[in-house]
């Protein structure tokens, strides 16, 4: 290990320390609060767990990296953890795209620093919404000492030169947050009984089969299904195929979704639908599942951060985002432990209220259901009529019952309706929307330009501008989502950084009250296991359960406060203290 230029043992600490590789060595530059180097460690391979750990007992400073998919799990796997990063990659897709960011040319000429490409799908110019499992590989990612204190050079610049630079600081800080607590899931894990889960399955599907065939209840329910088909080869994991049977049959549906198939009436459905609930349970979380991503009493799924385009999180293997009904009464905690669940209470429609500022909506909201009180308004006549009207006035679904009801809330909350419409607009001309904090959408492709141009020529077809005009409300429909399901994912990242922050200053238990599946830096304290968008599980000391939820709450009240200041609009908890996570 060797020091170099200005002593870090001066009266002030330093602020950031500067991760960065040498060759085979690691660089660890230290900067005052002013962003400036103060001196500079190198270190070899086998001391920069230790390093780190007493730098963040001494100093407590921001440790900036390119990576902290990189970065950090060699860290906790010899058991030390960090508080607060800047994860550069994560940072620079945020400012290279923010609207706030207004003279930036060399930042975003770094191209080296673009995250791997997500194919979204969908229609022309409407990118996905919701979660996505990704795979990607930042190994080329620079690294060297010189590439990432320009990198970090450039963002602090662009930050200090923005419209928002407190908003946009606040949004990478809770990025870099969620990147670390990313990490830290994977490496704690989500306590996952497999004698439970063989059970559960057991009791769905029948007993295990052999390599190759499919279980004997759902070959079962296949024979049922070709008998009312009457085509006794009808290939029913097929979609083509099994539409077109249907269709042979009399059932003249479009999708085999359960929603549309449930709207008919034909022997056929009710074990049809079985099948497919089956046929997922079997190939998404089945045995094979099983023996893949449970070992040694602990799920570790990989969790992407903004790995949707909102910034919401994607999986990129385990299927953590998508963890089936059936199957949480396998999520159990260890003996002596348990596990805290808090679920947040229609996240999205509070966080549209306070975006806008509707004292209405947030009146309707406040302490409550906030589908009741928008009854209690009379806006609609039903608690359901109100949660089909409210999603979709933010998920563009303006036709059929949610178009029916939408005048009514544009009457009852006019600021809320006002801003999910004005974000519509905007997207369907082909502008650009961003979140509370400054994450926005990115720009139109060339491709939907193109279709747009193309309409407006003026020897158009009627197919080419019918192609432009639902291109475009689907990018309307794109962007007025977008800043609600990203001010969303902005107010969770802030109430995990805070409940990660409580549940750090919380008591270590004795020794021999450990959980050690839990891994080295989480044995002996209550800790993150799972997050869902708006759903957290906290595994802890059975000791210490009631105040990690009284932790849960309170990170939310103050995720409310860093958002939103003092609107009056509360973010209400369903907390549930208990041994396993099913909700029966």
């Amino acid at each position: 290990m060797t020091t170099s230029n200005v002593s870090s043992d001066g009266p002030e600490p330093p602020r950031w320390v500067v991760l960065s590789r040498a060759g085979d060595a690691v660089v660890a530059e230290l900067r005052d609060g002013r962003g400036m180097p103060e001196s500079e460690v190198v270190l070899g391979p086998d001391d920069v767990s230790e390093w780190v750990s007493d730098a963040e007992t001494r100093w407590g400073p921001r440790w900036v990296w390119n990576d902290t998919t990189v970065w950090y799990p060699p860290l906790l796997a010899a058991g030390v953890r960090v508080a607060r990063c800047d994860d550069l990659r994560l940072c620079h897709a945020i400012l290279k795209d923010s609207t706030a960011v207004t003279d930036a040319p060399e930042l975003r000429a770094a191209s080296a620093w673009e995250r791997a490409s997500i194919s979204q799908g969908g229609a022309v110019g409407a990118p996905a919404l919701f979660d996505l499992d990704v795979r990607s590989s930042h190994d080329d990612l620079p690294s060297t000492p010189s590439a990432v204190a320009a990198e970090f050079a450039r963002q602090r610049a662009a930050v200090q030169g923005s419209t928002d630079p407190g908003r946009l600081r606040l949004l990478l800080a809770a990025e870099s947050a969620g990147a670390l607590i990313a990490e830290e899931l994977r490496a704690a894990g989500l306590p996952w009984d497999v004698e439970t889960h063989d059970e559960l399955l057991r009791a769905a599907l029948g007993p295990r089969p052999a390599a190759g065939s499919p279980p004997a209840r759902m070959e079962e329910l296949a024979g049922r299904v070709r008998d009312a088909l009457g085509d006794p080869r009808a290939s029913l994991d097929s979609h083509p195929k099994l539409l077109r049977a249907l269709h042979r049959a009399g059932v003249p549906a479009q999708s085999t979704s359960r929603w549309e198939l449930a709207e008919f009436e034909h022997p056929v459905i009710e074990p049809l639908l079985e099948y497919k609930r089956m046929a997922r349970l079997y190939s998404a979380n089945g045995w094979a599942w099983l023996d893949e991503w449970v070992h040694h009493g602990r799920f570790r799924p990989v969790y992407v951060p903004a790995g949707v385009v909102t910034g919401r999180w994607a999986s990129s293997g385990g299927g953590a985002l998508q963890l089936p009904r059936q199957l949480r009464a396998a999520v159990r905690a260890d003996e002596g432990w348990r596990l805290v669940i808090a679920d947040v209470a229609q996240l999205e429609p509070r966080v549209l209220a306070a975006m806008s500022g509707d004292l209405a909506l947030a009146d309707a909201a406040r302490g409550r259901d906030l589908y009741a009180g928008v009854v209690e308004r009379g806006a609609v006549t039903t608690r359901a009529e109100a949660k089909v009207a409210l999603l979709g006035a933010m998920y563009g679904a303006t036709s059929g019952e949610s178009g029916r009801l939408l005048p009514r809330l544009r009457r009852s909350f006019p600021r809320a309706m006002a801003m999910v419409d004005e974000a519509a607009r905007v997207g369907d001309g082909g502008g650009v929307v961003s979140t509370w904090l400054g994450r926005s959408a990115a720009a139109p492709s060339a491709e939907w330009r193109d279709v747009q141009a193309r309409a407006g020529a003026p020897d158009a077809s009627e197919l080419e501008e019918s192609r432009a005009r639902r291109s475009a409300r689907d990018r309307g429909r794109f962007t007025r989502n977008f800043i609600v399901q990203g001010t969303a994912a902005e107010w969770a990242l802030a109430w995990l950084a805070d409940l990660r922050a409580r549940l750090a200053a919380m008591p270590i238990v004795a020794e021999t009250d450990a959980a050690p599946l839990s891994g080295p830096a989480f044995e002996r304290r209550p800790h993150l296991a799972f997050f869902l968008h708006d759903e957290v599980i906290v595994h802890t000391p059975a000791a210490l359960a009631d105040q990690v939820a009284v932790a849960a709450r309170e990170a939310a009240a103050s995720a409310a406060r860093l958002l939103f200041g003092d609107f009056p609009l509360d973010f209400p908890l369903e907390l549930r203290i208990a041994e396993a996570a099913d909700k029966a």
